[in-house]
């Protein structure tokens, strides 16, 4: 499969190299250009164990390359920032920008993953987004998806590939779809899109208090 990555950080980059790694040929777009030219010369901008060699693995392989804008690709995954606006609302700019960046390369059968960690129902407003400007892809035909990540950095790649990710899409096959694109050994799949968010801030809570936190989400999914 041919996955392109938008946003080459401290997720984005770990990602390509699993997924590439994994036999899938990426490309990973950043909009800093210091960013692209560094990682097609095999330098890493990130400090996480290991990145460099699956880099240099990736490259020999032939299965990443860095660009500056998005090229048509299967999959399309978003892995850009989300910080926080004035009384801690979250700041989606980034990630709209992301989706119209792809917007000119997207066809019908593709994937598209947000894999930032995002609100409830921002999922669904990404692909709004994208079939308003796009009315030819329809629910049936571009499948929009949310994968929050979840890992720490530093520890990255281990467990991007051997934590148990939460996926869930607009359509059951936007679902499957999206948890055969993750690099995980084992993938959840939600029934529901809106109940996936959840997933990526209970993990800290988790670390610290197993028990109540599984009580919570239990309760969630009644």
């Amino acid at each position: 499969m041919k996955v392109c990555i938008v946003g080459l950080g401290y997720v984005g980059l770990p990602a390509a190299c699993v997924l590439a790694q994994a036999g899938h040929t990426v490309l990973g777009v950043d909009v800093r250009a210091d960013v692209v030219a560094g990682l097609n010369k095999g330098r890493v901008h990130i400090d996480e164990p290991g990145i460099a060699d699956l880099l240099r693995e990736a490259f020999e392989q032939k299965r990443f390359t860095a660009h500056a804008q998005p090229e048509p690709a299967d999959a399309f995954i978003l892995c850009v920032p989300t910080p926080f606006k004035d009384g801690y609302q979250p700041d989606l700019a980034y990630v709209e920008a992301a989706a119209r960046s792809v917007l000119s390369v997207l066809k019908d059968g593709d994937l598209l993953v947000v894999e930032s960690t995002i609100p409830v129902g921002a999922t669904e407003k990404v692909a709004a987004l994208v079939r308003t400007a796009r009315s030819e892809l329809t629910q049936d035909s571009l499948h929009v998806a949310h994968g929050p990540e979840r890992v720490l950095p530093g520890n990255a790649i281990r467990e991007i590939i051997y934590n148990d990710r939460v996926v869930g899409g607009t359509t059951p096959e936007s679902t499957e779809r999206a948890a055969c694109c993750t690099g995980a050994s084992a993938v959840t799949r939600w029934r529901k899109l809106r109940r996936a968010p959840s997933s990526r801030p209970s993990r800290p809570s988790w670390r610290r208090t197993p028990s109540a936190t599984s009580t919570s989400l239990l309760r969630q999914q009644q």
